[in-house]
């Protein structure tokens, strides 16, 4: 894993939780971990990674998850569960 995809996850993992993380980054993440991604309806985002399976909602209009509000924070801790079921940890 590069560094630049270590940062990213470590970021992920970060208390209190950070929700301003480029959505382009977390997706490069995942790639760098060997995940799946194919395209949904709307923005929505299907991802397998060792054999773990979940759907995410690509930010838009931004590029980012928000910097505020419960959704973006949900969504950070979303990704995170979904990481560590897959077995991927700082």
């Amino acid at each position: 894993m590069k560094t630049r995809h270590r940062k990213t996850l470590l970021v992920i993992f970060e208390d209190p939780v950070r929700s301003n993380i480029p959505w382009a980054d977390i997706e490069s993440l995942l790639i760098a971990c060997g995940a799946l991604i194919r395209e949904g309806r709307g923005s929505r985002v299907r991802v397998t990674l060792n054999d773990v399976q979940a759907v995410f909602h690509r930010p838009h209009p931004q590029k980012e998850t928000d910097k505020g509000g419960e959704a973006s924070h949900f969504a950070v801790l979303s990704m995170r569960r979904f990481l560590i079921e897959a077995g991927v940890v700082p």
